[in-house]
């Protein structure tokens, strides 16, 4: 079986805190991108904000911009309605969408198209270590953030409730904030859990272990196991030890992968240049946050892509020889 494992790089420099912008004297013939990323404090906002980086770096008429969003459901819907072009999605949300499964169950969207996969995402349960939440189980009766409408975490925690026979009358409170309120609510003792479907390192998780006393919670068991085993986009992952204060053993959980998405309605020529930028500028671009450090090419365009390879990103993979025509 196949794992994740997540890098113990520093810390440093992991989060890109500038928004890109087009500047106000634009050509006549100047495109424009917009990618749909998540919140500030998480790795899809890095991933647009680096992406965008590339193209304004090196894309000759195409200005490119990557604002916060509510998350992978939302970016898909934002793409499915034209006000994105493309966004960062986890990949069970991208099998969902173009299946027609979960969230969008007889709404299939059959226009949506992969671009590349980028770094493994881990779902991430962390408490306070005064509520005494040592495993899965012990979230019930607790009071837990399972996300906003709208984000991956949300939907995965969606599955997990369902597989666990849980409701939202299973926890004392079942809250439904985003991700940049989380480690505040947990330092001020709001929440005693939090659960982020995320990269690693984290600024959040990183937030949250500095300034309350928090543990780690593996996110294991027969449940688990059976989703990992009937559902491709799952893999059982570990998140290192020593990544963050207080938690200096391995933690056992499993997750998805973080994947780049389009559309039909997409120019194909956007999407080449986007994804040209991106490889040919391709050392650069691992050095933006330390979840990119371990990217290869030959993964990103093979692994976690269920919907078909949007047309222009495939005429790039085919020059470069890395499929077949």
């Amino acid at each position: 079986m196949k794992r994740h494992v997540f890098s113990a790089a520093a810390f440093t420099g992991a989060l890109l805190g500038a928004s890109v912008f087009a500047p106000s004297a634009v050509a006549q013939d100047e495109q424009f991108i917009t990618i749909g990323t998540g919140g500030q404090t998480g790795v899809y906002y890095v991933v647009g904000q680096s992406v965008c980086r590339m193209v304004n770096r090196s894309a000759e008429n195409i200005r490119c911009n990557a604002p916060s969003t509510g998350g992978s459901v939302a970016n898909v819907n934002g793409i499915r309605s034209g006000e994105l072009n493309m966004g960062v999605v986890q990949s069970d949300v991208q099998y969902q969408a173009y299946e027609g499964e979960g969230n969008y169950k007889g709404d299939a969207f059959k226009d949506l198209r992969a671009v590349f996969t980028m770094h493994g995402e881990p779902l991430t349960i962390l408490a306070r270590k005064d509520a005494n939440i040592q495993d899965l189980d012990d979230l019930e009766g607790k009071r837990v953030n399972i996300g906003n409408p709208g984000s991956g975490q949300r939907n995965t925690m969606d599955v997990i409730m369902e597989a666990k026979g849980w409701n939202m009358d299973t926890f004392a409170l079942a809250s439904q904030l985003d991700a940049a309120e989380m480690a505040s609510a947990l330092a001020d003792n709001n929440i005693d859990a939090m659960t982020y479907v995320v990269g690693h390192p984290n600024g959040a998780i990183q937030e949250a272990t500095t300034t309350v006393d928090a543990n780690l919670v593996p996110v294991t068991g027969p449940e688990i196991d059976k989703l990992v085993e009937e559902h491709p986009y799952y893999t059982k992952s570990t998140i290192p030890g020593g990544l963050y204060k207080g938690n200096d053993e391995d933690t056992e959980t499993f997750g998805v992968a973080a994947t780049f998405v389009s559309s039909t309605d997409t120019d194909p020529e956007l999407v080449y240049q986007t994804v040209k930028a991106v490889f040919e500028n391709f050392d650069r671009f691992k050095r933006l946050h330390p979840a990119f450090e371990n990217l290869n090419p030959e993964d990103m365009i093979a692994q976690g892509l269920t919907a078909p390879l949007h047309e222009g990103a495939k005429r790039y993979y085919q020059e470069q020889g890395w499929i077949e025509e």
